[in-house]
This record gives C-alpha cells, sequence and structure tokens, in this order.
C-alpha cells in the first residue's frame, strides 16, 4: 500500500470515529439518532440525521487531531454550508416535504482514533438554510 493512500484510510478512520463521539454525546443529551452517513443523490451525504424532540436536526461533524490551526466548527465554510443545505432540502423532498422545523448543528470533535478523552462540542444552530434553496411551502 502506497503512504497516500495509507494517509486515507488513516482520515477514514478519523472520521469515522470522529461521528461515533458525535452521536454517543448526542445520544446523552436526548437526541434520537435517525440516520448515520444518509446519502441523498449521488454526490450529497449527511453526517447524522437526528430528532431533537419536535425538531429534524441535520448535524454535520468535523473531527480534527488537534485544533493548532483553529477550531474544526471553522472547516464548515460557505461551501460546505450550500452542500449540507442541499442534502437537506433533497432529503425533506425525498420524505415528501413534511412541514418539519429543522436545523443545522455541528459537532466538533477534537482527538484521534484511540484518544481517552476527546473534547467533544455542540453547536446548536450553527448555520442557516443556504437561500438558494427553499421547500415548495
Amino acid at each position: 500500500m502506497t503512504a497516500k493512500r495509507n494517509d486515507k484510510l488513516a482520515h477514514l478512520k478519523t472520521g469515522e470515529w470522529g461521528e461515533k463521539q458525535a452521536e454517543e454525546m448526542l445520544k446523552k443529551k436526548g437526541y434520537r439518532i435517525l440516520g448515520r452517513r444518509v446519502r441523498v443523490g449521488i454526490r450529497d451525504e449527511i453526517d447524522l440525521v437526528a430528532r431533537d424532540g419536535g425538531v429534524l436536526v441535520f448535524v454535520e461533524v468535523k473531527t480534527r487531531k488537534e485544533e493548532t490551526f483553529g477550531r474544526p466548527v471553522m472547516a464548515v465554510d460557505r461551501e460546505k454550508r450550500h452542500l449540507t443545505s442541499r442534502a437537506a432540502i433533497r432529503y425533506l423532498k425525498r420524505l415528501g416535504c413534511p412541514r418539519v422545523y429543522f436545523r443545522f448543528d455541528v459537532v466538533e470533535v477534537v482527538g484521534s482514533v484511540g484518544h481517552v478523552n476527546p473534547v467533544v462540542r455542540h453547536v446548536q444552530n450553527a448555520f442557516t438554510l443556504d437561500k438558494r434553496y427553499s421547500l415548495p411551502y
């Protein structure tokens, strides 16, 4: 295996580990997990879809080994917000456009596979729906 392939596999393992940490934290807060790595269309994916009471929550998980270059939430830039908004609207349309309240949260995970005490932060209402997207109601 090449070094580049090993780096990619390590990156994927770290991401999967971070998503698991985020899911565990949300469950402890009383969220109901509805889906993990939800594929919507060819290119779009939502890390976690959850319920917080009557609110549908689309969760973007950002995992970093360390915060040397800033907090993980900083990686949720304009383009990532656009892609997540598009995926959320496609998800809702696939469900028949139910009239539900929904929001976008970000969960930051700082640490790596095997890390005993990762830092996990939950940012509720981290961003709003991209203005390019809307539902038919």
